[in-house]
This record gives structure tokens, C-alpha cells and sequence, in this order.
């Protein structure tokens, strides 16, 4: 429920739902490339946001000249994507596309002191590791490693790769009885069974190998014989592995914990692989909450890491430590942010931190220096989020969205006071657009306390109109409201269709301070509800805000919300869609993959009746609540959603029809807890608007 890493999870479904085939370096009819889409009326359509190009991973060279990066392009027609390879010289001057080839191109890493860029690529039908001269000439297949390779880096001094591939952990039944080869029964005998989108029968291990002109050579299972994960599924990947600077070891997230033990605790650790005597030692064994995503400092002295203190918790305060390798003394070096550190750079110098971090809405570049007793900086202002960071010479390489505008490659002076966009991947589609205005609102809540409140209003905004507004409830649950940009929760669109769309930052937020982010845990139907109640309420004071036309959309959390409100809006609302929401409380306890966080969001199990706080959530679950439901609702779910059941949305569906309410169901046997294929993607749009216009447009009828 709680998504932590878009950055990883952006490259997963970015490989997952790339295709494979094609000839080397050849332009190719069939290739999905940039699209040159016209369109008409200024107004964002779910076709136009499927024609954006979606920048990924980036990487800089060794001396700061260039910059390599992937884009991601889909096509709706052939219902697939491909990812392409570019280059262009620090400045954004020179771009040019390296890659042409209808299989999956990226994770670009320069090699060989920047001569040459390494990556992944999907070309000979499995995953594998490539390399190309920086004009993308002289390709040449470096791996063919068997079961394919999800990750990778080369060691400092370029001799060693270390990269991720998956093993098998669970025996497939015709392996357990040869004689029954057809039989698809699955013999389940502890947790966790599944996880996100699959069934769990293998775990992600770090490799170690000699990079050779042949290939591979001594290839080594750093956990080999080990049935746990590193990286951490589902979304880790190469970030939660680090070469040290002298190539000589490696560390790596891992939680060393399977079945029912695994399923109700984050309790990772950082290790650290010494690969001359093959011994590991556990960094963060005192700490009982998830570490992850360890750096050693350029200078080799230092590891840093990112730690969680809670078992069980995986929203708690998310942490910088480092740790000195000669003493093995261990500082908190970013307790001056009463937020959480989103993603982290060494400073060239050892002594410094660059990190992204989310404040009041907004994720931005912030700067400790060591040397003066953590002292904290905040580099970028702005009304929108950074996405990635890296050092490039004197300056900084940092990707860049908002609710306006998706991903772009920026550079900024290490002060942060010189921001210049390199890149432009979708102008030519923006500027065939007009976009609503992004207002920032600051409301008083019920308990007396400030909420910031996103407003996005429609193209040509007309104050002396009234307009259909939405309210819009985040997902995660502590998951911020910040500048996002989604393509498919995407507000702009919203706001292209006539309506307002109020998104605010309720209880359980990161951003706002501890106490803020941790007041929803325990408490799903309590003051997090009354914020979204002030949230909509007073927007509905204005003038220009129709009172009888309120909407309320969510999915995740945000889905719960929903089916929560259909039960206590007192008429507010007219319409109501709920996306891969909980709909019964003691099933999702029951259902839900991950315990751990069943366990700490719920408060315990519902048959501990002593708990009060456990029954206090499950008191609260919008089942119990359907006597109350009188208001149109669409229910949508994918049935590979293994973190909430589908299950959910049939059985809110079912009790609607049953209760004689306006429903519908849109369900999608092939789609998780996301919507990744474009056609469904597209019709996930056209039904999302036909639901709110029939409802909350009734002169459209």
C-alpha cells in the first residue's frame, strides 16, 4: 500500500512492460518512438498522456561532460512500450539517440572511464548487459548470464561486475511429483506466499563476477545457498547494492528472514561482503527496523545508509546514518529534517550529503555538511518535486516533475541558486496544451491545526462559473500530496474535463513534521477523515464551487477513503470511484501479503478483543457502513493485486447493486495494484470521466 520508491518502481514496470526483439543499432518500421501526436482543443486527453516520452534513469560521466539517459515511449495501437538510450553533453547541447531497437534499452552506466556506457538491454531475448562507445557505435553483448540479469554495476576499477539475478526458492509442483506435469495446483505451506503481483518462487541475489572478453567468468553467489532476497522485493534493485571504492567488498540490503518471520517484519539489515575472504558482517544489527541503500564515501572512510528505528513500521521517519569503517561509530546525520530522506548522494569532498527530502508538499534538494555539525541547507524552492540527483563537476544533475509537467533532466550550480532544463522530451505536446493553475491553500482543521491543500483549477478558469470538484484522497497511506505527476492519476487531466480537483495533505503525511506523518496509524477512520471533510468543505464555500456537484476519487488508501466516505459524506458527494481499495478490514488483515503492515496500520489482529486500538480500526471498516451508501459508485480493481484482493471491489460493487445504489465495476484480470498496459490505461480514463460526467454533469446526459 505505502509506496516508498518511485524511482525503483518507475525502472521495474519500465522493464516489465518493454518488449524484446530487433536488430542491433537498425531503425525499425514497427519501433515505438517519440510520438508526433496532434491535438485538438488545447485539452489534455488520455491519448495525449500516453504519447509522452517518460524519462528514466540517468547517469553522468566520469568527467562531468555528458549525461546518458533512457526514455521510455508506449504505444496505445500495439498496447506495448520500448526504451531508447540517449546522450547529450552536460549543458543539454548535442542531444542525440543512441538506441534503436524494439527491445528494451536502459539503466545506462558509463565504463571504462567514460569511454564507453554499459546497459541493459532485452535485445537476445532475456536481460543482459551491454556496453556501446558514447556516440552508440560498437555494441557489443558483455553478459549471457542463463535466467537473465535485473541490475548491475561495475566494480570502481572496472575488472568485476556485480549485478542481480533471480533463484529459485520454491519447487514447482511437477518438479515435487514428476508424474503430474499438468497439475496447476499450488501446495502452500507458510508465508508470505505472494507478493505484490507474483507468487513467490524465486528471490533476487547479488552476483559477483569477472568481467572477461568472453563474458563472465568466476561468477560468485554472494548469498549463495541463502533462500532471502537482495535486493528486497518488490521494488529494490541495484541502489541497495554498493562496490567500496577500493573493489574489494560489497554491501547490501538484505532482510536474512523467510516465511511467517518474514511476512510481519521490515527488519533489514545493511551487510558487507568481503570478497577476498568471502566473510559478511551485519553493519546495523542493533537497529531493528528496515536499513537500506548503503554508499560508501568517495573516500572509502565512511558507509551511509538509510534506517528506519521501528520493526514493523515501513512509514517510520526514514533516516541518514553513516557509519566510520576504521572506528565503527555511527551518527544520525539528518535529524535537522523532521522528514524523510527520500534518496541520497555523497558529496565529492566525503564530508557532504545531497538528499531529496519532502517538505509542506514540495520535494527538494537539501545539503548537511559533516564539518559543521550537520549543519542543513535547503538548496531548490519552487512549487514542484525533484526526482533524482547526481554530482556532475561543480554541479548537479537532477531530474524534475510537478503536477504540471512530467519528468525532465535538469542541471543545477551546487548552491542550488542556477537551475537550467536540459531537456524537453514532451514541449512539442505541451505547447499543444493549455493547463490549469496549481494553487496552494493552507485550511484550518477540526482540530484547530494548518493543512495544506493542493487546488488545481480548469484551463480558462472562470470564477463567475460554478464547476464540478473533485476531492481527491492519497494513497499509501503516508504516502505525500506533493508536486507528483502521474499518467494516470494525473490532474491535469482532471482539470482539462471541467472539473476542480482539491488534494489535500490530511493526517498521515509525511512533510508536515513526525507527529502529523504518524497520526493515521491505528486510526484509519478517524481525524485523517475529518481533514478530508474540511478539505472539501471549505472549498465548497466558494462562489465558483458547486455544492451539488462534489465528486470524491481514491485508490489504495485513498480507495478506503472512499468506500469510508460512501458511509459518512451526509450528502456531500454525488459520485464516488474507489480504486484497488479496502472494502472489509478483516479480510485485508487476512489477505494483504505484507503482515507487518497490517499489523502496525490496524493496531493488531480483530480477534484480539482487548486491543482497543484494533478495535477501534475495525470497528471502522466501510463494510459496516453500506446501510449508509446512497451515492453512485465505481469500483475498479486488477485482479493481479496481491497487496488488496480484488475481491474488495466486487464485494463493494455487489453490496451497491444489492442496495439498490448506482454502481459499476471495471476489472482487469491482467493489471496489479497499478494499471500498466496502455489500453487499459486509456480505458481506465474514458471510464473514470464517463462515471463523473453522467453523475456530476447532468446537462451532458
Amino acid at each position: 500500500m505505502k509506496h516508498s520508491n518511485l524511482l525503483i518502481m518507475s525502472a521495474v514496470m519500465t522493464l516489465a512492460s518493454c518488449t524484446a526483439g530487433g536488430d542491433a543499432g537498425k531503425p525499425q518500421s514497427e519501433l515505438i518512438q517519440r510520438s508526433e501526436i496532434k491535438i485538438d482543443g488545447r485539452r489534455m486527453t488520455p491519448e495525449a498522456l500516453w504519447a509522452m516520452g517518460r524519462i528514466g534513469s540517468v547517469a553522468v560521466s566520469p568527467d562531468g561532460k555528458q549525461v546518458a539517459y533512457a526514455v521510455s515511449y508506449y504505444s496505445v495501437k500495439e498496447n506495448k512500450s520500448n526504451t531508447e538510450l540517449f546522450v547529450m553533453n552536460s549543458d543539454g547541447t548535442g542531444n542525440k539517440q543512441l538506441t534503436f531497437d524494439a527491445s528494451f534499452q536502459g539503466e545506462p552506466a558509463w565504463i571504462k572511464g567514460g569511454s564507453k556506457i554499459a546497459y541493459l538491454s532485452t535485445e537476445g531475448g532475456s536481460a543482459q548487459v551491454w556496453e556501446m562507445n558514447a556516440d552508440g557505435s560498437g555494441r557489443k553483448q558483455l553478459t549471457n548470464y542463463e535466467g537473465g540479469i535485473d541490475g548491475f554495476a561495475f566494480s570502481p576499477d572496472g575488472k568485476r561486475l556485480l549485478f542481480i539475478s533471480q533463484v529459485k526458492t520454491v519447487k514447482s509442483t511437477a518438479e515435487k511429483y514428476p508424474d503430474l506435469p499438468k497439475a496447476t495446483g499450488i501446495v502452500v505451506d507458510d508465508l508470505m506466499y505472494k507478493h505484490w503481483d507474483e507468487w513467490t518462487t524465486t528471490a533476487p541475489h547479488p552476483f559477483v563476477a569477472d568481467v572477461t572478453e568472453t563474458g563472465l567468468a568466476n561468477v560468485k553467489d554472494i548469498l549463495e545457498g541463502e533462500p532471502f532476497e537482495s535486493p528486497m522485493k518488490p521494488f529494490g534493485g541495484i541502489e541497495q547494492l554498493a562496490w567500496s571504492p577500493a573493489s574489494d567488498k560489497v554491501a547490501y540490503t538484505c532482510r536474512k528472514k523467510t516465511g511467517l518471520e518474514y511476512a510481519i517484519s521490515t527488519n533489514s539489515d545493511i551487510f558487507v561482503y568481503d570478497l577476498n575472504s568471502q566473510k559478511t558482517v551485519n553493519l546495523t544489527e542493533e537497529n531493528l527496523g528496515y536499513d537500506t541503500n548503503p554508499q560508501y564515501s568517495p573516500d572509502g572512510k565512511y558507509i551511509a545508509w538509510q534506517s528506519m528505528e521501528r520493526d514493523g513500521y515501513e512509514a517510520d521517519w526514514n533516516r541518514l546514518f553513516i557509519m566510520n569503517l576504521e572506528t565503527g561509530e555511527k551518527k544520525f546525520v539528518s535529524e535537522a529534517f523532521k522528514s524523510n530522506v527520500d534518496a541520497f548522494k555523497w558529496g565529492a569532498d566525503s564530508q557532504s550529503f545531497y538528499f531529496l527530502g519532502v517538505w509542506h508538499g514540495e520535494e527538494h534538494i537539501y545539503h548537511i555538511d559533516l564539518k559543521a555539525d550537520n549543519k542543513l541547507t535547503k538548496l531548490t524552492e519552487g512549487q514542484y518535486d525533484y526526482a533524482s540527483i547526481d554530482l556532475c563537476g561543480d554541479r548537479l544533475i537532477a531530474k524534475r516533475h510537478s503536477m504540471s509537467q512530467g519528468d525532465e533532466i535538469y542541471s543545477l550550480t551546487a548552491d542550488g541558486k542556477q537551475v537550467a532544463q536540459l531537456t524537453n522530451e514532451n514541449k512539442h505536446i505541451y505547447d499543444q496544451l493549455d493547463l490549469g493553475k496549481v494553487e496552494a491553500r493552507w485550511m484550518k482543521t477540526t482540530d484547530g491545526k494548518q493543512m495544506l491543500t493542493w487546488v488545481i483549477y480548469p484551463p480558462h478558469f472562470d470564477k463567475n462559473k460554478k464547476y464540478p470538484t473533485l476531492l481527491f484522497c492519497e494513497g499509501g497511506p503516508q504516502s505525500p500530496v506533493s508536486q507528483f505527476w502521474s499518467y494516470r492519476w494525473n490532474f491535469q487531466i482532471m482539470a482539462a474535463n471541467d472539473y476542480i480537483i482539491v488534494a489535500p495533505n490530511r493526517r498521515g503525511l509525511p512533510g508536515f513534521g513526525i507527529e502529523w506523518n504518524e497520526a493515521i496509524s491505528g486510526d484509519y477512520g478517524g481525524q485523517c477523515m475529518k481533514d478530508y471533510f474540511t478539505a472539501i468543505d471549505e472549498m465548497a464555500k466558494e462562489p465558483f464551487v458547486d455544492k451539488e456537484r462534489l465528486g470524491c476519487v481514491g485508490a489504495s488508501f485513498g480507495g478506503f477513503s472512499v468506500y469510508w466516505l460512501a458511509g459518512h459524506h451526509d450528502k456531500r458527494f454525488k459520485a464516488f470511484i474507489s480504486h484497488d481499495g479496502i472494502f472489509n478490514m478483516e479480510m485485508q488483515y487476512l489477505e494483504t501479503e505484507e503482515k507487518w503492515f497490517a499489523n502496525w496500520d490496524m493496531g493488531g489482529a480483530y480477534w484480539e478483543k482487548n486491543n482497543p486500538t484494533a478495535q477501534r480500526t475495525f470497528a471502522n471498516s466501510p463494510h459496516k457502513f453500506v446501510d449508509k451508501w446512497d451515492t453512485p459508485i465505481l469500483c475498479i480493481h486488477g485482479e493481479k493485486d496481491y497487496r488488496i484482493l480484488a475481491n474488495h471491489a466486487m464485494a463493494a460493487f455487489d453490496a451497491a447493486k444489492m442496495r439498490g445504489v448506482p454502481a459499476q465495476l471495471l476489472i482487469y484480470p491482467d493489471e496489479n495494484h497499478w494499471v500498466l498496459k496502455p489500453q487499459n490505461g486509456v480505458l481506465w480514463q474514458r471510464t473514470f470521466f464517463a462515471w463523473l460526467d453522467k453523475w456530476l454533469k447532468p446537462e451532458q446526459k
